[in-house]
């Protein structure tokens, strides 16, 4: 149930800056300004999943300083590596 003497802060038409809004948000409740909310929409097509796998250290370690070697980010290369590897059969 809602306390309806609670005092709320004006919402402010705009935030000078990202860390603003967040210094905003973490002190107040987005419950308390539903009356401001509109609906948002959005069209997501999710067509990519991503899955973890473990690595022993030692492999973790070389996939990484190839990673580097090579600059790319270590999941790419370890996409790269695998595809190649279940191309080939």
């Amino acid at each position: 149930m809602r306390d309806t003497d609670k005092k709320i802060d004006p919402l402010p038409d705009e935030f000078r800056s990202e860390d603003e809004a967040a210094d905003f948000w973490d002190t107040h409740s987005i419950a308390d300004y539903e009356e401001t909310l509109e609906p948002a929409h959005v069209e997501v097509d999710l067509k990519r999943r991503h899955f973890a796998i473990e690595v022993d250290e030692e492999t973790f370690l070389a996939l990484r300083e190839s990673a580097r070697r090579q600059h790319k980010p270590v999941k790419q290369l370890a996409s790269e590596i695998l595809k190649q590897k279940f191309a080939a059969g």
